[in-house]
């Protein structure tokens, strides 16, 4: 009976699609490169046609390949969902949590209240995802989740707790050497801090901030903690949470009554880990603690 190519198989196409190259998957996988190769060609014979194509770049998937992506990277969710779902007891609170978080939020929010739970909670194990795209939990590629958006989709267990919001600051030294704006038409004369890549959230941002563009940016990066990061570095002027920027002495807000954007906060879960006690665990603590720093 022809069962069709192993898991294995899958496994290495999903890695050789993220890493472009064989012997990047290997090192991913702690496989050998033939290895890789073999599995590649395996799936290739099966589904009858070439999956990848060499290029300067390394290994470009064929649109056969991208086809197949969304179901290969279901799989592999799903294995380490069935993993982390047999790490512990589910009346009790250990075994592995997969949450997943902006940068921002995961770096700047989530430690303290990780460490927290785990003081609470000794035999939890946290896997921390932080990524600025919205994970997809009905694949379980998470299993509790921050998000800066209200959920969309059904059979989520949702928590709204609070808000944050966005206002422009600086340091202190840099407003001394530079001057305070007094109005959008100010900022043009100073150091901006922003974007680098243009996404649906940005652009929907960029509505409240007349005046202002890419081209005008004089440090671009997509990394929220980064941009906080120069901001505290005296870099120039940029937006970050006010709660944290509050926590920051050499920090002074600007232009609050021209900008001030609230942000949604929600910590969501699928319904079916509502009963697992290490994932209640989990979304309650965070729920709980970003309620409180949120104000």
């Amino acid at each position: 009976m022809n069962t069709g190519p192993s898991w294995d198989v899958y496994r290495s196409f999903a890695a050789v699609l993220e890493a472009r190259s064989l012997s990047g998957a290997a090192r991913a996988l702690g496989l050998t490169q033939p290895s890789v190769a073999r599995h590649v060609a395996a799936l290739e014979q099966a589904v009858g046609g070439a999956l990848f194509v060499r290029s300067p770049r390394g290994l470009s998937p064929t649109d056969r390949a991208l086809a197949l992506r969304p179901h290969a990277e279901a799989l592999v969710a799903a294995a380490t969902a069935l993993r982390r779902a047999g790490s512990g007891a589910p009346d009790r609170p250990e075994g592995v949590v997969r949450v997943s978080a902006s940068h921002a939020v995961g770096i700047l929010h989530l430690p303290a209240i990780l460490a927290a739970l785990r003081r609470a909670h000794p035999r939890l194990v946290i896997e921390l995802a932080l990524t600025d795209t919205v994970d997809d939990l009905l694949q379980r590629r998470a299993d509790v989740a921050v998000r800066m958006v209200a959920p969309a989709q059904q059979a989520l267990v949702a928590r709204r707790v609070g808000a944050v919001t966005l206002g422009f600051h600086a340091r202190r030294d840099y407003i001394a050497r530079r001057g305070t704006p007094a109005g959008w038409a100010d900022l043009a004369a100073h150091d901006l801090i922003g974007f680098d890549t243009e996404t649906e959230f940005i652009r929907a941002a960029m509505r409240h901030l007349p005046g202002i563009d890419r081209a005008g940016f004089a440090l671009r990066t997509d990394s929220d903690a980064a941009q906080m990061a120069a901001i505290q570095a005296g870099y120039g002027i940029g937006i970050c949470q006010t709660v944290l920027a509050a926590r920051d002495p050499a920090l002074v807000r600007l232009l609050p009554d021209l900008f001030a954007l609230d942000l949604p906060m929600w910590v969501v879960m699928h319904e079916d880990l509502r009963d697992l006690a290490r994932c209640r665990a989990v979304f309650d603590a965070l729920a709980d603690g970003l309620a409180a720093r949120a104000g």
